[in-house]
């Protein structure tokens, strides 16, 4: 199944998710409404969301608290990219102006913690101390990755342990929470629920690991934001960190300095010491492997057209070019 396949076969669930968005969205403040659209209008893929609605319809949910479920989980990670984009001083995501090249700093974090208000308040209503519990674990670990990978900015000794600490934590976990509540709420076993969760899990370090090397191989235009992003930050991520592993002192060195300053103009030294070390490969070799453990932890489900898309989905996160 193609992307395209799968939005057409979650059209009708996610349509149900947008209203209930935009109607939560909706403040008498009037900044609030213009970045909330903003942000929200320019969408992406709502991969979090579909994710959350795909895995209830999978395991036979008929119910309409997953609708509910989808809106927080893209209310959190809507609120995660406002404050992201702030601290990263980000100004291009999805191939638009971030909220922060707009109006500032300020009122983008702001709203980012008026999305977070909302999405409790939506917990509130489902009316269970479960997914009350796991969302509010989830949002702490988020918020401990970010503070973890700001500690390793301009940091050239940054390991693959650490690095995929911090995705785990700022990616995995949201996926995680999303197909394993999804499971909660449509009632499976304790066993099965923890299969979904580990479904999530391993399609979210999938999806990140190959995000990263999409900032060395990817199309500014099909991405939606600048290619070298990362090492503009001084952000070390596993092509890099790879290369660095295997790279000659000399390399090394000037490895070193690059992501100690941040010089993305030095992007084409960087990427001849990623392809000298087939950094890339081995990278996407582990979102692979993490791609097969999502999709083997699907086995216990029924199969059915949202199982398939399920599947899908984790080749997708791997072979994706945007």
């Amino acid at each position: 199944m193609s992307i395209e396949s799968i939005q057409s076969l979650a059209s009708n669930e996610m349509a149900d998710v947008d209203a209930l968005i935009r109607e939560r969205l909706r403040s008498d403040v009037l900044l609030i409404n213009q970045i909330s659209e903003h942000i929200i209008v320019a969408g992406g893929k709502r991969l979090r969301p579909m994710l959350a609605v795909m895995t209830a319809r999978a395991l036979g949910y008929n119910g309409k608290d997953h609708t509910a479920l989808a809106a927080i989980i893209e209310f959190i990670h809507t609120a995660t990219l406002l404050h992201d984009d702030v601290v990263d001083e980000s100004d291009l995501r999805r191939g638009r102006k971030t909220a922060n090249a707009l109006w500032g700093n300020a009122p983008s974090v702001l709203v980012g913690d008026f999305l977070y208000s909302r999405a409790f308040q939506l917990m509130v209503a489902l009316n269970s101390m479960a997914i009350q519990s796991r969302l509010a674990d989830t949002t702490n670990r988020i918020a401990e990755g970010e503070v973890l990978q700001l500690l390793h900015v301009h940091n050239p000794d940054t390991d693959e342990a650490t690095y995929l600490n911090v995705i785990e934590r700022k990616t995995a976990v949201l996926f995680s929470a999303a197909t394993g509540l999804a499971a909660h709420i449509s009632g499976c076993s304790e066993t099965q629920c923890q299969n979904l969760d580990g479904y999530g899990h391993h399609l979210g370090m999938a999806f990140q690991i190959a995000d990263d090397v999409l900032d060395y191989t990817g199309d500014s235009a099909a991405l939606g934001k600048n290619l070298g992003d990362d090492l503009a930050e001084g952000k070390a991520t596993l092509p890099v960190i790879h290369a660095m592993r295997h790279a000659n002192i000399d390399t090394q060195t000037r490895l070193r300095q690059i992501i100690e300053s941040g010089n993305a103009e030095a992007m084409p030294e960087v990427l001849a010491a990623i392809t000298a070390a087939d950094s890339l490969n081995y990278s996407l070799q582990l979102a692979q492997q993490h791609a097969e453990s999502a999709k083997a932890a699907l086995d216990a489900v029924p199969d059915s057209p949202w199982k398939q898309a399920l599947l899908a989905l984790a080749d997708y996160s791997v072979t994706r070019t945007h």
